[in-house]
């Protein structure tokens, strides 16, 4: 029996300060946080944590700062080979989020370690991969095409999620992307930039994620797979997309077919909007399967 694909992920790591504020500040003025809560965040922890929850190993590409050692342990403690991302001087990359008590929000981003990042040791992680194993990127990091046309070039299958959304990001990897994923609200903003039909990108596979009402997968040859979502109590949607994600990706990479990957991904998206959180939300691989077992 010949080795299973491997998976890898190249993605930001962030530190979350969530503040929960009576009101969002007006400018000028100073206000007491009613609660304080620190996260694990970024795309890529989030997708991360997704397949390892979802029961494949995953090694992932990216770095953090010395205040970021104990997001990269978070991760190890989700089961993440982190074995291959970058301590740097400097600030691990962070989002400042102020909630209001009717859940309207402000987020501040800073980029830090996820931009700053050495590309050498990026690409000597990376001889270590097969042809066939998955690549999974997303829009938070420096060296986007770079990695992409790297893992190309070994073989492997990029899988590249289309956030936080630019145009341009989506052009400089699109050469080198196996499957593309995007939410609705992004494959429009594609087609307007692009000035072309879904159908007619450069690329194999399109996958766009349509939240409450399910996704669909497109691929050249093939009917549409569309799946829809499943009725569950929404208490957060924070990571519901890299969870769809990492779940998808690991699917695959067991050799299920796009409809049953589909439906994996999507069981795994509905369990992790039914709770509080994001990578701490993400499902194992045993509450999926549960939940298949349920007929849903």
């Amino acid at each position: 029996m010949g080795r299973g694909a491997d998976i890898w992920c190249f993605g930001s790591i962030n530190i979350d300060h969530v503040h929960s504020l009576d009101h969002l500040p007006r400018a000028g003025e100073t206000l007491a946080s009613r609660d304080y809560t620190v996260h694990l965040g970024g795309k890529g922890a989030n997708q991360s944590v997704a397949v390892a929850r979802a029961g494949a190993t995953v090694r992932h590409l990216g770095a953090v700062g010395a205040d970021g050692l104990d997001m990269r342990d978070v991760m190890t403690g989700y089961g993440v080979d982190c074995g291959a991302v970058q301590v740097l001087d400097g600030a691990t990359g962070h989002a400042i989020i102020m909630v209001d008590q009717s859940g309207e929000n402000v987020i501040v981003l800073h980029g830090g370690a996820n931009h700053a990042l050495a590309l050498d040791p990026l690409l000597s992680a990376l001889d270590g991969a097969h042809a066939g194993d998955f690549l999974l990127m997303q829009n938070e990091t420096a060296w986007q095409a770079e990695i992409a046309a790297a893992a190309a070039a070994r073989g492997m299958k990029v899988v590249y999620s289309a956030a936080p959304f630019s145009a341009d990001a989506v052009q400089a990897v699109l050469p080198f992307v196996s499957m593309l994923m995007m939410n609705e609200i992004e494959a429009q903003q594609l087609q307007d930039a692009l000035g072309v039909m879904i159908a007619d990108l450069p690329v194999d596979i399109v996958v766009i994620t349509k939240g409450a009402k399910g996704a669909s997968w497109h691929e050249r040859g093939r009917d549409e797979v569309f799946v829809p979502a499943l009725r569950v109590r929404v208490l957060d949607t924070t990571g519901a997309g890299d969870c769809f994600a990492g779940a998808l990706v690991t699917a695959l990479s067991e050799g299920q077919d796009p409809a049953d990957a589909m439906q994996f991904a999507t069981r795994a998206a509905a369990l992790q909007v039914s709770c509080a959180g994001a990578a701490a939300a993400m499902p194992d691989r045993a509450q999926i399967d549960a939940l298949a077992g349920e007929g849903r």
